[in-house]
Order: C-alpha cells, then sequence, then structure tokens
C-alpha cells in the first residue's frame, strides 16, 4: 500500500452559480498552482504516480505544478468533485432553498444539503451520495495498491470524502471538513497497518509567506 498525496485546486472562479462557470482557476489560482509546483520543486519530493481528475481545474492546477515533468499523468474522471452546483440548484428548485450567498451561511447550509442527499431527498441528482463514495473509495484504493508514493489533484470534496473514510466521519464532520480545505491545500493518505491514515492536512507550505498569506482562500 502506498502513500497518497492529495492535492485541491487552485482558486476557481468564485462568482459562478453552476459547474461549468466554476470550472477554471482564477490568475489567483493559476499563482497558487505555480508557488506549490516551486515548492515541490524545491523540497525534491518524489512521486512516481501523478493523477487528477479530468474537470479543466484540475487539469490546469496540475499543469500549473508542473505535474506532468514528475511521472505521467493519468486522467481519471472518478476523481472529480461531487456536483455541489447542481445539487444545489436542486435543492432550491425543488425544496425553494437558496444557494448561500456568504460564507457564514455555507457553514450550516453545506451539511443540511449533504444531510439531503445522502437521504435521497433531492431528486435526479447527476449521482447519488452513495455513488459519489463509491467512487472515491474505489479509485482510492486503485491508487494505494500501486507502486511508490502517489500525488493527486482533485477538489474539497473528495479530499473530504477520502478522510470521511478514513475516519470515520458522519455527515456533519464532513461537510465541516470540505468547508476548511483551502485551495492548493496538501493532505496526505499513509498506510498504517491494512489501512490509509491520515497524517497531513490542509497544508500550504507555499503560502505561509507573509507576502502570500492573501492567497490562502477557501473559496
Amino acid at each position: 500500500m502506498s502513500t497518497i498525496t492529495l492535492v485541491r485546486h487552485g482558486q476557481a472562479n468564485t462568482s459562478a452559480q453552476d459547474e461549468h462557470n466554476y470550472d477554471r482557476l482564477s490568475d489567483l489560482g493559476h499563482r497558487q498552482a505555480q508557488w506549490l509546483g516551486d515548492h515541490l520543486d524545491a523540497t525534491g519530493e518524489h512521486f512516481e504516480r501523478v493523477y487528477c481528475g479530468t474537470l479543466l481545474r484540475h487539469r490546469q492546477t496540475a499543469e500549473g505544478m508542473r505535474a506532468q515533468n514528475r511521472s505521467t499523468l493519468v486522467v481519471d474522471k472518478r476523481l472529480n468533485e461531487m456536483e455541489f452546483f447542481t445539487l444545489a440548484n436542486l435543492l432550491r428548485d425543488q425544496q425553494g432553498v437558496p444557494m448561500p450567498s456568504s460564507r457564514e451561511a455555507f457553514v450550516t447550509y453545506m451539511p443540511m444539503l449533504l444531510a439531503k442527499w445522502q437521504a435521497g431527498e433531492i431528486a435526479s441528482p447527476p449521482e447519488t451520495f452513495q455513488q459519489f463514495e463509491s467512487r472515491v473509495a474505489e479509485i482510492l484504493a486503485e491508487i494505494a495498491a500501486g507502486r511508490g508514493p502517489a500525488l493527486v489533484v482533485t477538489s474539497g470534496g473528495l479530499i473530504g470524502m477520502a478522510f470521511r473514510q478514513a475516519m470515520g466521519l458522519d455527515i456533519t464532520a464532513f461537510s465541516r471538513t470540505c468547508i476548511a480545505i483551502m485551495n492548493t491545500s496538501v493532505h496526505r493518505l499513509h498506510p498504517i497497518g491494512e489501512r490509509l491514515s491520515m497524517t497531513q492536512f490542509n497544508a500550504v507550505p507555499h503560502l505561509d509567506r507573509p507576502d502570500r498569506q492573501f492567497a490562502q482562500t477557501h473559496l
């Protein structure tokens, strides 16, 4: 079983209200990815395998990090994010619950949305909660079974689900974990015994300098 290093994509289009318009990096998102790539170059950390989802923001982040220079980049749709905007718009249309307009409101909105999705109370979602959970478990198990340390560029919801599975998080803890994850943050799952355990969460060493702390973004 191999160590998996998970990276959330750089800041995307924060003004978007749907999946399509969200799926591109902002100017800051490109800079965050480049800074992370510079940090990895400086530390000389070695990855034998590199993966990302099929979403544009995943591929732009991987390219900005120069991930393809570390190993052949494997693109897999199972590493894509849950469709938050689609679920939120379905919830609004079906139950009259508006999408939150502030980060503070989002903190209570997210666990409510995920709980309804898990319980099957949102009709016609792009995938069920259980399908999302299964595909995350499946792809991470495949990556963990490979040889050598792996780098995975993905999204906050998938990283949150990975930690839900590793730590047995309930829906509230899962949602709060997702909310906390910063853009281009680095997380690590390391084999301990016969399971992957969380050994690093939300690290942003490339953004810790005083002149870059403005770039420690969540949205």
